[in-house]
C-alpha cells in the first residue's frame, strides 16, 4: 500500500497549518521547511493567507492536486477533508497526525473507517492516525525533535509510539546511532508495523537498502506477515530488533491444563521473535544498546577480551558478560608474557587485559594489535577508555578509531567520560561509529544479540504421519476434551510412542485387561480433568485384590465415567504440549514433566511449524537441559527422540488445526525410550 505519493512526493499540503509552532500544525510545518522540502509547499487555515512565509489557502477546494496531505486538524473534520482531497485533488498519501480516533472510543472508530474507506477506494496510503508522522531523505514529515541527520546505511525505525520515537532517537543520537527513514504508525488504521516491514522486505536493494530495522510495538496484529518478512530481510543480511510493550502475566488468559496455563501471547511473541531472528529488548536504553552493536562487525565466537585503564568498570563488564553466557578466557601464552614486557610495570594481560591509568595511546595499539593477531582464543574485544579529566584523550580514540576500521576482530568501544572527554567522544562519534558509556548495558545487549538464533528455514519438512486417520478420529469426536481411545488413536496416527492401555467402565473386564498390560499396573480416572486433586490416580497395583478395591472406590468419584489401565514405568518425567493462540497459531512448549512443570514452570516455546534443530535448540534452552543429559550420574535421556517427538507434535497439530490445546504430561524418558503416559488434548471445531 505504500507508495512513491508518500515516500517521494512532489507536492506537500499541511492542512491546519499555523505559525504557532508549538502546535503541531505549525510544527511539521516549520520541521517541512527547515529540512528545505524540494517540491511544492502548501498550507491550509481558514484564517490566513501566508503562513511562515508559505501560501496559506483558506479553503481546501481552491488547493492545486497534491500528492501527499498532513493532517493537523480535529478528527471530527477529518472525513470531509480526506474526501476532497482524495477525490477531488488526486492526493494519494495522508499522514494523519490528529488524536481523537479509535483510540478514545467508538465514535472515533467511525470515524477512524470512515476515512480509511475514502482512502482506499482512491488507492491511497495513510499512515496514522495519532501518530508524530514520517521522516525521511525526501521530507521531514514529523512534527517533533530532534531531527536527526539522515544516512541511507542508518537505522530504518518503524514504531507504533510517536513518543517512544523520540525518547529513542534522544537517547541513541548522542551515542552516535544515525537512522534512515523513521515511520510513525500511530493507530495503525490502515498500515501498521508488519506492511511497513513488508515494504522494506520486498524493496530491498542489497547495495542501497539499510541493513538495521528497529521495531516498536504495543500489537502484533498480523504475526505471519512479521515472521515471513522478518525473516526474509534477516536472510538477506540485515539485522532486526524489536520492543514488544505489554508483556505481564496480567495479559494471560485463564486455561485448564498445564500448556494453557503456561502459554500467553507473550510467550508467542518471544517464540514468534525466535523463528525469524529477531533480538528482542526490553527497554529504550536496550534497544539503543542493541541497535549499536549491529553497526559493528559481528562476534564469531563467544570469547571476549577486555581492555581496560580502569578496574571497576571491568570487574562489572566481566560480570554481566559471564551472566550473558559469554567467555572471558584466561590468556597465559608467550605472545601475553611478551605483551607485558611493554606496559608499565603493575599491569596485567590475564583478560582482563588492564594497561593502569597512566596506560598511553601507543600501549592502547600494541595491546590491540596483539588480541588481534596473536591470541587465538579470543573472537572479540572491548576497549574500556575513559578519563579523569588530566589529559586529552584524542589520541587513544584515533587509535580506537583506526583499529575498529583494520581489525578482523570486532571491537566495541566503552567511553564513559561523556562529559569531561565530551569533545573527544563527539569528534569518535563524528567518525562514524557508536559509543557505549554503560558496559553492563553493553553486555546485556551483545549477549542477547549473540545468542539470537539466525531465521529458521522458509520450508520446514515435518515427519510423516496418518493424516487420513488423523482426520477420521477428529471428525468424529465432539468439541471438549476427547476421549482416551480418540487420544490413543491420535498418538499412534502421530507415530508418538504411548504406554499400552485399556480403558475399562464394566468391572466385568477388569480382570482380563489388567492380565493382558501386566502388574504393576496405573490406575487413573477418566472424565475428571485434574485427576491426582481428586484421588484418581493410584501407581504401582500388584495385585488383583488392590485392582478390584481401587476400581470400585475410583468408580465412585465425581465426574468418572471409566478407569484408564496402563503398565507402571520409570524414567525421566518430560512435559510436552501445545496450545492454539489466536493469530499465532499453535505454539508448542516442552520441558521437566511432573511437578517441574507445576512448580519450576521451566518450559521452552516455539511456534509451529517446528524443525529437528528448532526443536532441539527449544530442549537446549532449558535450564534444567543438563537434567535431561543425565546430570550427577544418573542417565539421561535421548535429546534427539525428544525434539523427534516435538516435531511429530508439529506434524500432528497441522494435520488436525481443531486442537486447541494438547498436554503429554508426563512422558517418560529413560535412554533411548520416550513414551507418552499421560494425555489430555481438547479441540474446538
Amino acid at each position: 500500500m505504500i507508495n512513491q505519493q508518500l515516500l517521494n512526493p512532489q507536492s506537500i499540503v499541511v492542512v491546519g497549518g499555523s505559525n504557532d509552532i508549538t502546535k503541531p500544525g505549525g510544527k511539521v510545518l516549520k520541521n517541512l521547511i527547515d529540512g528545505q522540502f524540494k517540491g511544492s509547499l502548501y498550507v491550509t487555515n481558514p484564517k490566513e493567507d501566508v503562513v511562515q512565509g508559505i501560501r496559506s489557502y483558506r479553503n481546501i477546494k481552491d488547493l492545486p492536486q497534491v500528492d501527499l496531505a498532513i493532517l493537523a486538524i480535529s478528527a471530527s473534520f477529518c472525513v470531509e477533508t480526506v474526501e476532497i482531497l482524495a477525490r477531488e485533488k488526486s492526493t494519494k498519501a495522508f499522514i494523519i497526525l490528529s488524536a481523537g480516533f479509535s483510540e478514545v472510543g467508538a465514535e472515533g472508530k467511525v470515524i477512524e473507517e470512515k476515512v480509511v474507506s475514502i482512502i482506499n477506494e482512491n488507492n491511497g496510503c495513510l499512515i496514522g492516525p495519532n501518530c508524530i508522522g514520517v521522516l525521511n531523505p525526501s521530507y521531514n514529515g514529523v512534527f517533533t525533535t530532534p531531527i536527526p541527520k539522515l544516512e541511507s546505511k542508518g537505522c530504518d525505525f518503524i514504531t507504533g509510539s510517536g513518543a517512544t520515537a523520540v525518547f529513542i532517537l534522544e537517547a541513541g543520537i548522542p551515542k552516535g546511532l544515525t537512522f534512515a527513514n523513521i515511520y510513525s504508525v500511530g493507530n495503525s488504521a490502515q498500515m501498521g508495523v508488519e506492511e511497513i516491514l513488508k515494504y522494506l522486505d520486498e524493496t530491498f536493494d542489497a547495495a542501497k537498502s539499510s541493513r538495521i530495522k528497529l521495531l516498536y510495538l504495543e500489537k502484533i496484529d498480523k504475526p505471519e506477515m512479521l515472521l515471513k518478512h522478518s525473516a526474509s530481510l534477516i536472510r538477506k543480511g540485515c539485522k532486526i530488533a524489536a520492543i514488544k510493550a505489554g508483556s505481564s502475566e496480567a495479559g494471560s488468559r485463564a486455561a485448564s491444563s498445564h500448556t494453557g496455563a503456561l502459554a500467553s501471547s507473550d510467550v508467542a511473541v518471544e517464540a514468534l521473535f525466535r523463528k525469524a531472528g529477531i533480538v528482542r529488548c526490553y527497554g529504550r536504553e536496550d534497544l539503543v544498546a542493541v541497535a549499536s552493536i549491529f553497526t559493528y562487525s559481528e562476534l564469531k565466537g563467544e570469547n571476549i577480551a577486555i581492555i581496560t585503564h580502569a578496574g571497576g568498570p571491568a570487574v562489572m563488564l566481566t560480570d554481566e558478560l559471564s551472566k550473558q553466557g559469554l567467555q572471558i578466557p584466561h590468556i597465559q601464552n608467550s605472545f601475553s608474557e611478551e605483551l607485558l614486557t611493554k606496559l608499565f610495570a603493575g599491569s596485567s594481560v590475564s583478560n582482563p587485559i588492564d594497561f593502569l591509568a597512566t596506560g598511553t595511546a601507543q600501549q592502547l595499539e600494541t595491546i590491540i594489535d596483539y588480541v588481534d593477531e596473536k591470541f587465538d582464543n579470543i573472537d572479540g574485544m572491548v576497549v574500556i577508555f575513559g578519563t579523569p579529566g588530566l589529559t586529552p584523550v584524542f589520541d587513544a580514540y584515533e587509535v580506537l578509531h583506526k583499529k575498529i576500521r583494520t581489525c578482523q576482530k570486532p571491537i566495541f568501544p566503552v567511553l564513559p567520560s561523556v562529559g569531561i572527554a565530551k569533545d573527544e567522544v563527539e569528534e569518535f562519534i563524528s567518525k562514524g561509529h557508536t559509543n557505549f558509556p554503560d558496559e553492563v548495558n553493553l553486555a546485556k545487549a551483545l549477549g542477547r544479540v549473540f545468542f539470537t538464533q539466525k531465521p529458521v528455514a522458509e520450508n520446514i519438512e515435518l515427519p510423516e504421519v496418518d493424516k487420513n486417520k488423523i482426520r477420521e478420529i477428529i471428525e468424529n469426536s465432539e468439541n471438549g476434551y476427547i476421549s482416551p481411545v480418540s487420544i490413543q488413536g491420535l498418538l499412534d496416527a502421530a507415530r508418538i510412542p504411548r504406554a499400552k492401555e485399556a480403558t475399562i467402565s464394566d468391572k466385568n473386564l477388569l480382570r482380563n485387561a489388567a492380565f493382558e498390560i501386566g502388574f504393576p499396573l496405573v490406575m487413573k480416572v477418566v472424565g475428571p480433568v485434574h485427576k491426582s486433586d481428586v484421588g484418581g490416580v493410584v501407581l504401582n497395583v500388584k495385585t488383583e485384590e488392590q485392582l478390584f478395591s481401587e476400581f470400585d472406590r475410583m468408580m465412585k468419584i465425581k465426574d468418572t465415567t471409566a478407569i484408564l489401565l496402563q503398565p507402571m514405568l520409570s524414567g525421566m518425567e518430560l512435559f510436552a504440549g501445545a496450545n492454539f493462540e489466536k493469530g499465532f497459531g499453535h505454539l508448542i512448549l516442552c520441558g521437566m514433566g511432573g511437578i517441574f512443570i507445576e512448580v519450576l514452570k521451566d518450559v521452552s516455546a516455539g511456534l509451529s511449524s517446528l524443525s529437528q534443530n528448532e526443536s532441539l535448540s527449544m530442549i537446549r534452552s532449558l535450564k534444567s537441559y543438563k537434567m535431561i543429559q543425565g546430570a550427577r550420574g544418573q542417565e539421561g535421556v535421548n535429546e534427539n527422540l525428544f525434539a523427534e517427538i516435538l516435531c511429530r507434535l508439529s506434524a500432528l497439530l497441522e494435520a488436525a488445526p481443531e486442537i486447541k490445546e494438547l498436554d503429554l504430561n508426563p512422558l517418560l524418558g529413560k535412554g533411548d525410550k520416550i513414551i507418552a503416559v499421560d494425555a489430555r488434548i481438547r479441540i474446538e471445531k
